[in-house]
């Protein structure tokens, strides 16, 4: 008799991992050799988008905002701020950051500075309700054949009436609605998870937008969860997995990826 292999047993033989992340998924769409090369080979990053670092030092600064408002301290002051915002880009290598025109570390770390005063002086700084959770991970089997999906959740916050999932980016100009509309698969798959936490309560999918401008802006945008939406997002990550499981993996050229790709060079030498 043929036992079948449980999802997460096979996701941790092909990638050393036991469950799915949304960033993996996002990451196989983007380009499946990517993702090979990255989840499945687990080859270092030859090099990384400055965007990427600058976006993660931002998060690292903001996510010491709550973690200290949570402890019950008051909040940071702005070189706090900037010392978590620099103490994320010393763990880079800056030989490995590829910078666009016109821009190092040094401009970016006035730019940070100018986006986390904004961050300071926004509402969103402060956060109605309570904190339930920074960096909140949770785990759950949420595809029936797919291994289970890890979420991490910038922030989760509970209003007395409805949990809050919000999500901060950096953009380099304000979104629109249907830009939040469109960017929300993440969250509406990570609102399947947090419902579980409290069934009685609404689930609030939030994105606060920082904008990388001359004079930052803080905005703030709710999506909508509904049930035809969340259930696309499972169809995908189905097919994905799919994919995944049947070895797949294949180049997807784009101009707008190919150049800051961490795996140009392995790429270049993959014959299939």
């Amino acid at each position: 008799m043929i036992t079948a292999v449980h999802p997460n047993e096979a996701a941790a033989q092909l990638t050393g991992r036991d469950y799915v992340s949304y960033s993996a998924i996002s990451t196989y769409q983007s380009c499946p050799l990517r993702y090979f090369f990255r989840y499945v080979e687990g080859l270092p990053e030859q090099t990384v988008a400055s965007s990427l670092v600058f976006g993660g030092a931002i998060h690292s600064a903001i996510e010491l905002q709550f973690r200290e408002l949570l402890s019950g301290n008051p909040a940071p002051d702005l070189d706090m701020l900037l010392a978590a915002y620099q103490a994320a880009w010393q763990e880079r290598e800056l030989g490995t950051v590829h910078f666009g025109k016109d821009e190092n570390a040094e401009s970016l770390g006035r730019l940070a500075d100018r986006m986390l005063r904004a961050f300071q002086a926004s509402d969103l700084s402060q956060p109605g309700g309570t904190i339930l959770g920074i960096e909140e991970e949770l785990r759950e089997p949420l595809v029936p054949g797919c291994p289970d999906l890890l979420a991490r959740i910038d922030l989760l916050i509970d209003t007395g009436s409805e949990l809050v999932i919000r999500d901060f980016k950096t953009a380099r100009s304000r979104w629109s609605q249907n830009q939040a509309a469109e960017s929300a698969g993440q969250l509406l798959l990570y609102s399947e998870l947090v419902q579980k936490l409290d069934p009685e309560k609404t689930v609030r999918l939030e994105f606060a937008v920082l904008t990388k401008t001359k004079e930052p802006a803080v905005d703030l945008y709710v999506v909508r969860a509904d049930r035809q939406r969340v259930d696309r997002m499972k169809r995908i990550i189905e097919r994905v997995w799919r994919s995944i499981e049947a070895g797949l993996f294949y180049p997807a050229p784009s101009p707008m990826q190919c150049p800051t790709c961490p795996y140009r060079e392995p790429c270049r030498a993959w014959t299939g």
